[in-house]
């Protein structure tokens, strides 16, 4: 049977952030809780001319080559912070990508969950048509209020990747694990621009979730706990994979080795929440700061989206992946990027929410090629640079 699964990957972050210490200093309170109480450094933060179409363009213009654009029929774009309520955001970045008109758009939500819906559904396409692939792209800003206890865990990032048959990364295995529950931990009403979150009882029912998930995986004969060489789990906040693993090595009566996990969290201390695409900018630090090559290695990847649905699968590294990493692009990213003050970062907090229909130009601030320029008539321009 044809391997299907994930060709190429890659992550878009803006060049802004603001490091908790900035944050702990203004609240007046000491900087360890966040460096050590969540895990986290700094939070990534969109500029008004960035949102998550562009930063979805900016990751998948790193991956959509020329020879590969023909072969995309399908485009599937996961975000739980869309920009409008009818057309789906994956439209704007298929233009601004230039992919063939030949080609299906779909925006895919459910919570931070929506990024692997979309992604087995893309398995299951490529299946279907070995000779074609999919564009899967997880895109999200992560913004509470002002003040609030969950504002230290905001974030902003975009994961696109390109799945397809023989995939030179990792091959997405059939087993999975599945679990639903109807709950009110995280939500966000139409009428409201930031969620709503009930933030210790979604801890409590985001473990319950991955034990869900995990007898549904082991029930359906899926990897033993001991066969993976690393997992990576959904990071609201680094702190949330390392209770999530040590759950899973509870259940499973293993070691909580640390060292299975650490690689995947590096990038996200550095980046915050990006919901979506959180569990796949955690794929790619793990897979880019693992020393030990993976080739043939089985990992376990947990998704967990509020609300809330969960899911448990495996995936097997394949041989030349390191060919295939955009390990210093990315690293590049992560470091060349401008510290705010307090003062800038609430600026850019308060983005751009027109109702009155006219135009509304936005000042140049992103780095990347892609912007938004204006909002004219309720209606949103991109440009590439």
């Amino acid at each position: 049977m044809t391997k299907v699964g994930i060709d190429k990957i890659s992550f878009y972050v803006p060049k802004h952030y603001l490091a908790l210490d900035t944050l702990a200093e203004e609240k007046g309170i000491d900087p360890e809780k966040f460096a050590r109480g969540i895990g986290q450094n700094k939070i990534a933060v969109p500029s008004h001319d960035e949102d998550v179409v562009t930063i979805a363009a900016e990751a998948a213009s790193n991956i959509v080559a020329a020879e590969d654009a023909d072969k995309i029929d399908t485009v599937l774009f996961a975000t739980e912070t869309g920009i409008d309520q009818s057309k789906a955001a994956g439209v704007y970045v298929h233009r601004l990508l230039d992919l063939p008109s030949r080609c299906r758009v779909v925006e895919l939500k459910h919570a931070c969950y929506s990024g692997t819906a979309a992604l087995q559904l893309a398995c299951g396409h490529v299946t279907r048509k070995p000779d074609r692939k999919v564009l899967v792209i997880a895109s999200d800003i992560s913004r509470y209020d002002l003040g609030s206890p969950a504002e230290a865990t905001q974030g902003c990032g975009a994961v696109a990747m390109l799945v397809s048959a023989d995939p030179g990364l990792m091959e997405i295995e059939a087993v999975s694990g599945c679990h639903s529950e109807d709950i009110m931990d995280f939500w966000r009403p139409n009428h409201r621009k930031t969620p709503l979150v009930d933030g210790k009882y979604s801890t409590i029912k985001y473990l319950q979730a991955l034990s869900g998930a995990w007898d549904d995986f082991a029930e359906n004969g899926g990897r033993a706990f001991n066969e993976m060489a690393q997992f990576c789990y959904h990071l609201p906040f680094t702190a949330m994979g390392v209770k999530a693993h040590r759950k899973l090595s509870s259940i499973n009566e293993a070691q909580n080795d640390q060292g299975l996990i650490e690689p995947g969290m590096v990038y996200n201390r550095e980046v915050g929440n990006c919901y979506a695409a959180s569990l796949y900018l955690s794929l790619t630090s793990m897979l880019e700061n693992v020393d030990a090559d993976l080739s043939g290695r089985p990992v376990g990847l947990f998704s967990y989206g509020s609300g809330a649905v969960a899911e448990f699968f495996s995936a097997v590294v394949q041989p030349g992946y390191r060919d295939q990493l955009m390990e210093h692009q990315h690293r590049t990213l992560l470091s060349d990027r401008t510290s705010l003050s307090y003062q800038d970062y609430v600026e850019m907090w308060h983005a751009p929410d027109p109702h009155d229909g006219l135009s509304h130009i936005t000042p140049h601030a992103a780095r990347g090629r892609f912007r938004l320029t204006h909002i004219d008539e309720h209606k949103r321009h991109y440009a590439a640079a």
